[in-house]
């Protein structure tokens, strides 16, 4: 077994400083006497367990169960489980946006790691950002890890039509706007869309994230898309608990396994997955953590090269437990096996094409998972994009997108903040035509932790009209599970001067996603006049807020603490 930093392991590491070795160690095997623990139990090796369990984030309801089985597991490779909390961050009830405190997770997770004793440690996320910033955490801490994701919700019908958060939610609210339905529709809606524990069931941030980290080899088969509520996630807990002892013993840690070849290969599986596009901040955070850095041109290159594999909404129609049965993250690597480096090794210290060997099957029966030869969908599901208008880069799901859209020219409108859109959007004293480009900006990292505001709603008198889209461009993210011609992410963001803080109402503005290019179509000397009048706005005055405003990177970096990479 490898020794901690302070030359010991097990219950002996990282001891609280005292001045005296030998009495922190009887101090604190004293004080774990009280709670039950004899020398037997405290000779064992340590596996800590990070709990992300709260009454606030309902998509780990389940989590308690997968606590327990993980417990199970390490007990029976031999092994004494320690659980601990740490912030636990749920999409829906965090104001003003989780993306503001991933990083504060990532410290909080950490430095609990680096402080407390263990020889290895289990890391239970699922919501959005949880599941990276254990990644961040662990890459950076580097003991042995491995990640047990909360898993997905299954679904349910409404009315004979089959649900499932988030995707369906929005298309109904879009509905909902547009007149299409009523109120008593969208309160049944309300109550039909979650019916389980686990994270939304198609492929958002969420299940996005969890297939990744099952990619790059920090989890088990499996482990991505089993359902939530199923026996199958538990099994899968308790499996994790053991492989968490044999980690411990071997020494094998994350930054043996996120490595240039992994996250090459996770680039790849987002691209036939249709992933969310806030894997891309989130895959450059953990990338940098690991002395990775992934380049725009790179990025565009897998893309094109990849063609969308998987049928899940939104830039499909299924969801994520068809995905589960028809194979899952093992049957999706199988497919894409010519394009992978399959001689990477993950956390159950086989290469990938072993565990392909022996693990990995597919199904195409039910149109859920396609092949090379017959996929399911173009090339270039997500894009990078570059130009005057985002010149360190912005993203764009071209797979979600109205094919249309994705290349238009058209005059912008613009919002100073999420407040401002909110309170003009529907006015039609705008005169909001559906060739206009609606810009929204003050949304990214420093300027308020860079919100899922991208895929702001079409005007009501335009929805009510028919229209279904328009070409959106922003400074913050959008929801993995939204869809939508929406130009994200882009860098530098304005509130640290870039330029869409330049643009102007009536500025012409370009798309064209297949060049990978957003402009404003006005010359340098007129933005250069403009950039000289602009003044940044003031970092909020004390907290974690005014910490992050102060010291987070670009979308293009990760949105990482500058001190932390």
């Amino acid at each position: 077994m490898k020794k901690s930093s302070d030359g010991r392991s097990g219950i002996d590491s990282r001891l609280a400083s005292y001045g005296d070795r030998q009495f922190s160690r009887y101090l604190r095997r004293a004080f774990l006497a009280s709670a039950g623990y004899d020398r037997h139990d405290l000779e064992r090796p340590i596996v800590g367990i990070a709990s992300t369990v709260s009454d606030y984030n309902t998509c780990h309801r389940d989590m308690p169960a997968i606590v327990k089985a993980v417990k199970r597991g390490v007990l029976e490779a031999g092994g004494l489980p320690l659980a601990f909390p740490t912030i636990s961050l749920n999409e829906i009830v965090c104001h003003p946006t989780t993306m503001l405190y991933r990083n504060l997770m990532a410290i909080d997770t950490e430095e609990m790691l680096k402080s407390h004793p263990m020889d290895s440690v289990v890391l239970l996320g699922g919501c959005d950002k949880t599941l990276p910033a254990q990644l961040m955490a662990a890459v950076s801490a580097n003991i042995p890890a491995l990640c047990v994701a909360t898993g997905p919700m299954l679904t349910r019908t409404w009315r004979g039509q089959r649900l499932g958060a988030s995707t369906d939610c929005r298309r109904y609210w879009a509905s909902y706007r547009a007149g299409e339905i009523g109120d008593e529709e969208i309160a049944e809606i309300e109550a039909s869309l979650c019916a389980t524990g686990g994270t939304c069931m198609v492929m958002g941030t969420a299940s996005t994230m969890a297939c990744l980290a099952e990619v790059m080899g920090m989890m088990l088969p499996y482990g991505a898309t089993a359902p939530s509520p199923s026996g199958e996630r538990l099994r899968i807990a308790a499996a994790s608990g053991r492989q968490a002892v044999a980690l411990g013993v071997r020494g094998i840690r994350p930054r043996a396994i996120v490595t240039k070849r992994s996250i090459r290969n996770a680039l790849i599986a987002l691209a036939a997955l249709g992933g969310s596009t806030n894997a891309v901040i989130h895959l450059a955070a953990i990338a940098r953590r690991a002395g990775v850095s992934i380049s725009p041109a790179e990025f565009n290159t897998i893309s094109e090269a990849v063609p969308l594999l998987v049928n899940c909404k939104p830039a499909g129609s299924l969801y994520m437990e068809d995905f589960h049965y028809a194979g899952g993250v093992p049957g999706l690597l199988r497919v894409l096996s010519p394009l992978l480096d399959t001689w990477t090794k993950g956390v159950t210290g086989k290469r990938l094409r072993t565990l392909l060997a022996e693990r990995a099957h597919a199904s195409f029966g039910q149109n859920v998972l396609g092949t090379l030869e017959r996929p399911l969908g173009p090339t270039g599901a997500l894009v990078m994009l570059e130009g005057s208008l985002a010149p360190d880069g912005a993203v764009i799901k071209a797979a979600a997108a109205t094919p249309s859209l994705l290349t238009h020219t058209g005059p912008a409108i613009v919002f100073e903040s999420a407040e401002d859109l909110m309170a003009r959007i529907d006015d039609p004293a705008l005169g909001i035509r559906r060739d206009h480009v609606l810009v929204l900006r003050n949304a990214g990292p420093a300027a308020c932790g860079m919100p899922e505001v991208g895929s702001f709603p079409i005007p009501r008198y335009l929805a009510r009209s028919g229209v279904k889209d328009m070409v959106r461009v922003t400074d913050g993210r959008m929801s993995g599970t939204a869809f939508g011609t929406v130009v994200l992410h882009c860098s530098p963001e304005a509130a640290r001067g870039g330029p869409l803080s330049l643009v102007r109402d009536g500025d012409i503005v370009s798309l064209d996603a297949r060049k990978h290019r957003i402009d404003i179509l006005v010359s340098e000397a007129e933005l250069e006049a403009r950039r000289k009048r602009f003044r940044p706005p003031a970092v909020p005055r004390r907290g974690w807020a005014r910490l992050h405003a102060q010291h987070v990177l670009q979308a293009n970096l990760g949105a990482d603490l500058d001190f932390l990479v």
